[in-house]
């Protein structure tokens, strides 16, 4: 692999999971309320819906009690018009 050509360019998903911090709650919890600044980051790096992918999946994430079924719901729940639906993101889809 060519050095920057990862899902998420020259940054390891882990180091990217960092940025998501403000969706921790979210990414556990299905009923919590998401942050304006979760949305902002969610929204941002859905424009790559690889490295989203990546980073929800990514052993930060898990570590910090991130469910994947639940992260994935994110993207709808902070209404981002143009995400990227259906995507397919390991075992799972998103909404």
């Amino acid at each position: 692999m060519v050095d920057g050509a990862g899902e998420c360019g020259r940054n390891p998903p882990d180091r990217e999971a960092i940025k998501l911090a403000p969706c921790a709650m979210a990414a556990q919890d299905t009923s919590a309320k998401v942050s304006p600044t979760c949305c902002a980051r969610v929204k941002q790096m859905g424009q790559n819906p690889k490295c989203l992918c990546a980073v929800m999946l990514s052993s930060t994430a898990r570590s910090s009690g991130a469910k994947p079924e639940i992260s994935m719901t994110i993207p709808k729940r902070c209404n981002i018009a143009n995400r990227p639906i259906g995507y397919k993101c390991g075992a799972y889809t998103l909404p």
